[in-house]
């Protein structure tokens, strides 16, 4: 799969890329993360500020760094040509893309496990007689209306106290004790869990494999992994809804209290939930997206994938509450008493939903095949997203079809070696604060910087003109751009702004919100990353600004560089975007011309003063490109 007139290869169909963003957006944090944040929100009062979030600051994101992508046909640090002063931008990018790699793949692994150990008579968590469980175990068969709990076998306990107040099930003991083996604090690393490590090996082999030939084998894979898991979706939702008590857990789950939007929380949650969940600037788009024919409608897919995700979330709701609604009903406790979030939904509390239902294995099987597609679909965008940025920068990398595929060999060892960590005992603490310390304020602060560099600094017109350049400038795209104009200018970055602040004055450490798992240098940890994941920003800039000098500096960060524009020669205007074989005017040199207000890129300057520029003697020595136009 050749690109046109390049060796850069394209989506074999529009559909390919459409089924690939869906599977990059669409992931775990569909499943685990959004229903829990509605049901701990207000329920169906949570809407209002997720979807507000959606079309005030996810949308529009969405839509620039596909626009972004698909002009430059570059990965996400290449593609800072456009004002190299900002190009520790697009490193920052795939510094976040790699820690959301690492960990992201333990969770799979976590996922496989489960799905292997599905397929017995019955599921290993259904019963508290395993060697596993802690004396606090109570199964089922204990909330009968007479039990007899002393005629249960409870592992290796013999004499002690039942305290009902500290009782576990056997999902939660099965997870913590089998699965993860987890100690009780971070700092009790304990050793590798080989189980998990052998699961975290097949997860980055998997991915190796897939993506061995680039977005060639990722668009064929994509039919699978992002259709799929609705199939499978509509049969879970299909079989909860036939459980006793679902309809109190849907109930529970869409009831609006209203109150809750009063409270500053609930806006933070909605608007991290759609940076998490859309996959903004952490490069991953713009990765996507530089593999598109040029006149792509990016466009539609901007408002097309976005609304998919977000209903799809929505949808999980359903099949995760009525299920929940049925453990409550055999429990005889109300919804919220069973609900979790995060990881202990997705393996702890739907788990126990799932032992309790006929045919265990087999629904079981079901989800965490589901679970399993959902993970890999966005894993392999994500790990694409680390291999397009440095293939891309390190040209060298891509020239040969065994060298590039070495590289990525290399790459996916490394993946696997930094996940290694999080397979110790202690190893999912330590993908909390991974998870935690990356998936927020690293994103929203690219975000920030992303749209201030492109609308304010390249100029909100010249990226207007870029993208009328690709998609034409039909009557709904200069609509667009009123809706896209307001908020790019102005409510965008102001809300992004909001929630950095917000994020900021509310911080709490881990040791102090959770100090008998967390010492201080756990925050020391998730401060690291964030530094590692921002400071080549900064670092980037000022390290431009003592090999350039400041005055150079000033020049190039408010010019459009000459090298910009779409790479394929038949999609450059000749105007804007001068051809490679135009014919520079005897006496004259190219020069980069200011793209703060969306006039031309390439002007024309007297040849025998390197130091002139265009602030010089604008009015008589320089020649523009848009005075030259027929």
């Amino acid at each position: 799969m050749t690109g046109e007139g390049t060796a850069r290869a394209n989506w074999g169909s529009q559909i390919e890329f459409i089924l690939t963003l869906i599977g990059f957006a669409v992931g775990l944090g569909n499943v685990w993360r959004f229903p829990y944040l509605c049901f701990r929100n207000g329920g169906g009062a949570f809407l209002v500020p997720y979807f507000l979030s959606l079309f005030v600051m996810g949308i529009p994101l969405f839509y620039m760094e596909l626009s972004f992508g698909q002009f430059a046909s570059l990965g996400p640090i290449k593609i800072w040509i456009i004002n190299p002063a900002f190009k520790g931008l697009g490193i920052a990018m795939v510094i976040v893309s790699c820690f959301i790699a690492f960990y992201y793949n333990v969770i799979i692994a976590v996922c496989i496990h489960y799905f292997f150990a599905s397929m017995a008579s019955e599921v290993p968590w259904s019963k508290c007689n395993q060697e596993w469980v802690s004396c606090n175990c109570r199964d089922s068969t204990m909330n009968n209306s007479d039990p007899d709990p002393w005629n249960q076998t409870w592992g290796k306990c013999v004499n002690f106290t039942f305290n009902m107040n500290k009782t576990t099930n056997p999902s939660e003991e099965y997870f913590l004790n089998r699965v993860l083996r987890q100690s009780t604090r971070l700092s009790e690393a304990g050793n590798i869990n080989w189980e998990l490590a052998l699961c975290l090996l097949l997860t980055w082999l998997v991915v190796f494999l897939v993506l061995t030939k680039g977005i060639e084998s990722l668009g064929k894979i994509v039919y699978v992994t992002s259709i799929f898991p609705y199939v499978l979706l509509t049969a879970l939702l299909i079989r909860g809804c036939t459980l006793e008590g679902y309809y109190d857990g849907i109930k529970f789950y869409l009831q609006a209290n209203m109150s809750k939007l009063a409270e500053a929380d609930v806006w933070s949650d909605a608007a991290v939930q759609i940076f998490y969940s859309l996959s903004v600037c952490s490069g991953g788009l713009i990765a996507m997206a530089s593999y598109n024919n040029f006149r792509n409608n990016c466009l539609r897919d901007a408002f097309l994938v976005p609304i998919i995700n977000c209903a799809t979330s929505f949808y999980a709701g359903f099949v995760i509450f009525s299920s929940l609604g049925y453990m409550a009903h055999q429990k005889g406790v109300g919804v919220a008493d069973v609900a979790a979030g995060g990881p202990g939904l997705a393996f702890i509390a739907y788990p126990e939903a799932l032992r309790q239902m006929p045919v265990a294995p087999l629904w079981s099987i079901l989800f965490f095949l589901m679970m399993l597609m959902l993970g890999f679909s966005s894993s392999f965008s994500i790990v694409e997203t680390v291999l397009t940025g440095i293939i891309d920068e390190v040209s060298f990398l891509g020239k040969s079809k065994w060298g590039c595929v070495a590289f990525r060999a290399a790459a996916c060892t490394f993946g696997f070696l930094m996940g290694l960590p999080m397979t110790l005992q202690s190893g999912f603490h330590l993908l909390d604060v991974v998870d935690n310390y990356v998936g927020g304020f690293p994103l929203l602060f690219v975000g920030l910087v992303e749209t201030i560099v492109i609308i304010f600094i390249y100029g909100f017109f010249n990226f207007k003109n870029d993208i009328e350049m690709m998609i034409g400038s039909k009557l709904v795209t200069k609509i667009s751009f009123w809706y896209f104009g307001i908020l790019w200018c102005f409510v965008t970055p102001v809300c992004l702004l909001a929630v950095i602040v917000f994020k900021v004055l509310q911080y709490e450490p881990y040791y102090v919100t959770n100090g008998a798992v967390f010492d201080k240098w756990a925050d020391a940890i998730g401060w690291l990353i964030v530094a590692a994941a921002l400071l080549p920003i900064p670092a980037w800039f000022f390290g431009y600004y003592f090999v350039m000098g400041g005055y150079k500096l000033c020049v190039e960060v408010n010019s459009t560089q000459p090298k910009w524009g779409p790479s394929l020669e038949e999609n450059k205007d000749g105007y804007r975007y001068p051809k490679d074989d135009h014919q520079v005017p005897n006496g004259f040199k190219d020069f980069p011309v200011s793209g703060g207000v969306g006039h031309s890129n390439v002007g024309y300057l007297p040849s025998g003063d390197e130091n002139h520029t265009p602030m010089d003697d604008i009015s008589t020595e320089y020649v523009t490109m848009e005075e030259k136009k027929p």
